[in-house]
């Protein structure tokens, strides 16, 4: 005999099982009564909950609709990992080169030396320094010293963007190598669909935008809104949000980064990824609600 259903709240549906309206958007598992009076289970995104019934996403499968006076049990559970997640962080760096195809690159085994003009006055970190993620291909000492000498043929400081508190950091700092001092960033990823269904959208304004092959730009509120995305397969990198003080804290931030990602969207991208510096807390608010999750953490170092 199956276990009978969890009594249920008249107004919500809400039983002991702890699920309810509150799940909308969440990944879950529950355990549901058929005609036959057996029990079976059914996980995916539950979509909606309302009028005696919740609606579930089965994870690209088709919806399915479960009354609620025929749940049994049920609980919020992880969400689906992520194959992105698991990517190598240098191989999410790699993508920046579609966003910045003025960077030069001069390799050394699979680190790469970068170097931009600058750009609204200064020299972008990102762009110039030495991504030093990977093998590269000979002694940590050599390749130290050979990324020193691109950087002082070029006039430059010598800088390395390295994963924080890994293996390369640990050895450039014995070579002398220090923190940049200022900068530490997180590189965060987000599926696109799931981005774009936690977005509320709620601006009227027809932005401004500046397409240019697999890039583009948006603006809003004559400017004081910006950003920008790149496109590398189906790869979409937002950078160069900005929005004017006067202008923060009314959804236009959001309203930006939705026009971004509908735009990668249309163009086949599946995974959206940024860099926001780590002690930007309302920037890592912001990307948390829209379901980015910090993949791998970033620093420089400078060579003094």
């Amino acid at each position: 005999m199956p276990d009978a259903p969890e009594p249920q709240s008249h107004e919500t549906g809400m039983g002991r099982h702890g699920l309810g309206p509150h799940v909308v958007g969440q990944r879950i598992v529950v355990r549901h009564l058929l005609p036959d009076g057996s029990a079976t289970d059914v996980l995916g995104t539950c979509t909606a909950w309302g009028d005696g019934a919740l609606t579930l996403d089965r994870d690209g499968h088709g919806p399915v609709v479960v009354a609620l006076s025929d749940v049994v049990t049920g609980k919020p559970v992880p969400p689906r990992a992520s194959v992105r997640a698991r990517v190598p962080a240098r191989d999410i760096e790699l993508h920046t080169f579609a966003g910045w195809p003025e960077v030069t690159r001069e390799p050394i085994g699979e680190w790469v030396v970068r170097s931009s003009p600058p750009i609204g006055g200064r020299l972008l970190k990102r762009g110039n320094s030495a991504l030093a993620m990977g093998d590269p291909g000979t002694s940590l000492d050599e390749a130290s010293t050979r990324v020193r000498s691109s950087y002082e043929l070029l006039g430059r400081t010598p800088l390395a963007q390295v994963e924080r508190d890994g293996e390369v950091e640990s050895g450039l700092r014995g070579l002398g190598w220090e923190a940049f001092g200022v900068g530490d960033s997180a590189t965060m990823l987000a599926g696109v669909a799931g981005a774009m269904r936690a977005l509320h959208r709620g601006s009227a304004e027809e932005p401004e935008v500046i397409e240019q092959d697999d890039r583009l730009t948006v603006r809003l509120r004559d400017g004081a809104v910006s950003g920008e995305a790149s496109l590398d397969g189906d790869w979409l990198c937002l950078h160069s949000l900005h929005v004017e003080p006067a202008q923060r804290r009314r959804g236009w931030a959001t309203s930006a980064i939705g026009e971004l990602l509908d735009w990668g969207a249309s163009r086949g991208a599946r995974t959206a990824w940024l860099h926001v510096e780590s002690d930007n807390e309302a920037a890592l608010a912001l990307y948390e609600r829209l379901g980015f999750r910090t993949h791998h953490l970033n620093r420089y170092l400078v060579w003094r």
